[in-house]
This record gives structure tokens, sequence and C-alpha cells, in this order.
């Protein structure tokens, strides 16, 4: 099997060009891999397309997580269920960013069929509302002023009800923060940290785990392994950062 385990962040995501899509598992300040995307500011990407549950939070006055990402003006566009940071709010207002409002639970099923092959799918969610009519702006003018919209999505009626079409989504790079981890890339996640990570790592086309522990093949119970290494393509491990919140 091959040994996945690679000792600098570095070294690890050079391979990220700039512009690339990238998911990021998280929610909040739970589950974030601090380290990988510290690694991606001191590598200098930029024009990033950024898929995660939120756009980034302060955490006592320090910009860390995608808040530090966005606070340097390296994201390009956000995908996702919370884009209210305020700085990521004031880039978007001023032009600088473009925005794609998901729902929640949408963007959860939009990244899992993207890891398992499923183009599309049907989902009452957001039926009727501008998410899904095309009248909600993804992108401003420097004055604030409407440049794009959302495009319409297409709407059938199923059992009654009627649902929208929502493509899946595989972006280029998946980044997660992983409980434990062994060099082959299986990995557990613990408590409110297995949030949108298990997704992420699949949906991405390269997936780089960091990992709190990293063990040796067979410390993970077969039943304990929330995503299988056949997923991951590398494996870091980490240098602890804040406490989860659990």
């Amino acid at each position: 099997m091959i040994d996945k385990v690679r000792t600098s962040a570095i070294e690890m995501l050079e391979c990220v060009p700039d512009g690339a899509s990238i998911v990021v598992g998280g929610f909040g300040v739970t589950g974030v891999p601090y380290d990988l995307i510290d690694a991606l500011c001191e590598l200098g990407r930029k024009e990033l397309h950024i898929i995660s549950n939120n756009a980034g939070i302060a955490q006592a006055g320090e910009q860390r997580g995608l808040g530090k990402l966005v606070v340097q003006g390296r994201v390009r566009k956000f995908t996702g269920s919370f884009p209210s940071f305020v700085p990521f709010h004031e880039q978007f207002m001023r032009g600088e960013a473009e925005i794609e409002l998901v729902p929640q639970g949408t963007l959860a099923e939009r990244l899992r069929a993207g890891g398992y092959g499923i183009p599309a799918f049907y989902t009452p969610t957001a039926a009727g509302t501008i998410l899904q009519t095309g009248e909600y702006a993804s992108r401003l003018d420097a004055n604030g002023q409407p440049l794009e919209y959302l495009p319409v999505k297409e709407v059938r009626e199923w059992n009654g009800k009627p649902c929208v079409l929502e493509t899946a989504l595989q972006p280029d790079f998946a980044l997660v923060k992983a409980n434990r981890g062994d060099r082959y890339g299986n990995l557990d996640f613990r408590r409110s940290a297995r949030n949108f990570n298990p997704v992420a790592a699949k949906a991405g086309t390269v997936t780089f785990a960091e990992v709190r522990y990293l063990v040796e093949r067979g410390d993970i119970d077969p039943d304990d392994v929330d995503v299988p290494g056949v997923f991951v393509d590398h494996v870091y491990h980490s240098s602890e950062g804040p406490l989860d919140v659990r």
C-alpha cells in the first residue's frame, strides 16, 4: 500500500495553482484544517474558488482558517451557506468577490453527489425562491450594483411538489481535518468535526487530510473509519493549533 504521509504542508500543497476550486471541511471553528489553510497563504495562492459551509469566522481577534484567506484577498468566489463574514461581505459589496449561495443541506448533498459520481439530483429546497428563479445577485460592481445573477434552475414536479435540479460539486482539491488518520489515508472524525469533512474528502479530485493523530494501519477499527483511504491522496500530521469545539 502507498504511504501517503507528507512532512511539509507547504510542499504538499505546491501543486495547488492560482484559481483552483477547493472544498474546505469544517463548521464554524470545528474541524477546520488550519495548517493546510496557513500553507495556502504562505504559498501566496490567489483567485481561489472556495466551497465551504461558511466564508470565515473571527476568532479571539485574530484571523485563522478561511477568514485568513479572505482577509488577505485570496478568495475570488465563495460557494456555501453562510457568506456573512464581515470582511468577505465587504469585498462582495465592492465587487471584489463572487457568491454562490447554497442552502446547507443542498451543499452537503451536492458534495456527496460529486463524491459518488451522481451528476445531478432534484430537491424541494429553494423551489420558487430567488435562489431558483435567477433573481439572486452573485456579483456586484464597485458601486454595489448587480452585474450577474445566479442562473435560473430547472424545476420539475415530484410527488406533487416542485423540485429544483441541483448539480454535483466536484472541486479540484479538498482540504479536510480528521481526528485520526493512518499512513494509507483512512480517516476518523470526532463528534461535531464530523460535519462537512467526510463529504468534502470524497468530492475533491485530489484530497489533502490534516490529522490530529497520525496512527498506524489497523489502529483505527474498520467500524470507525469515516472516509476510506481510497478517497485520500495526502496526509499531514497537524501541529494541533486551537482545540476543536466539541
